[in-house]
Order: C-alpha cells, then structure tokens, then sequence
C-alpha cells in the first residue's frame, strides 16, 4: 500500500495519467492486416488498441505480431496480410485497468508494458495511461518529496 503523502503528491498529475479514446491511434478489429501495418508505420508505435464497431476494446497489435503471421519457412508470405484480420492475431488476454487512477495497480502493471488500455466495466474503451506520464509524476515526486511533506504537515 502507498503511504498516503505519497500517493497524495503522485496524483497532482493526475489529469494528464488519462490520454482519452478519441486521441489514441487504433485499429478495428476487422481491419485487414494490411491496414494495421500501414498504421503502426505511420505512428511508430510499438503496439496499438483493437476496437470493435462498438468502440469495444478487444486487445491489442503490434508489428511484430503482423510480422509473425507472414513468416514462411523459406521467406515472407505478403499475402497474407490481405487474407487475414487484425483479430485474427491480437493480444486479447493483456492487461487493462478500470480505473485510471489506482495508482498501485498501475505502477505495478506498468513495469512490464508502455501503456495500459483504459477499459470501462461494460467494455467501452476510454483511453490509455501510459508509462510517461506516470514517470513525470514519480520525477515530480522524486525532486519535491520534502516538500510535499512540509505542506502536509502546517
């Protein structure tokens, strides 16, 4: 559990930990491989957010998961990037959060992932924390803890 003091000096950020839905790059969860690819080139991200129709999340792509799918024995096969749907490969069993400012939870999640997905209790995606954001709370934290305790204390 975080001391209070501290979750108390994290959470002054806590405006900028949500990046909402509709500033997140994504992809639908019928959308050909092609057009997941030609995505994640154009952005540079590392993985991106699979919809379906409904703004329902359904998990996550990755270039190397396309990559991975045209991977012959001897050679790539670029057909199947037509033939195939994004949720065909995605990562749907990665981790989410409800809540996008339970600060212990997401801190632990984040180690291992950039970003975590920000997905309501009926489905709807509603955007994304990511590992940037938290970490300028925790630099904020790191240069002004005494400070943060002084205030506490008058």
């Amino acid at each position: 559990m975080i001391s209070q003091p501290i979750l108390d000096i994290l959470l002054q950020n806590k405006a900028h930990f949500l990046i909402p839905a509709e500033k997140v790059a994504n992809v639908q969860v019928d959308n050909n491989l092609n057009h997941a690819f030609l995505v994640l080139t154009k952005i540079r991200y590392a993985k991106i957010p699979v919809l379906d129709n409904d703004s329902k999340f359904v998990g996550l792509i990755s270039l190397p998961m396309i990559t991975d799918t045209m991977l012959g024995q001897d050679d790539f096969d670029l057909s199947r990037l037509n033939e195939l749907c994004v949720g065909d490969v995605c990562e749907k069993n990665g981790p989410t959060v409800e809540n996008p400012y339970d600060i212990e939870l997401i801190l632990h999640l984040l180690v291992d992932n950039p970003f975590l997905p920000v997905v309501s209790r009926e489905g709807d995606f509603t955007g994304i924390v990511t590992r940037r954001e938290i970490m300028k709370s925790v630099n904020y934290l790191a240069h002004n803890f005494d400070q943060g305790l002084s205030t506490k204390r008058e």
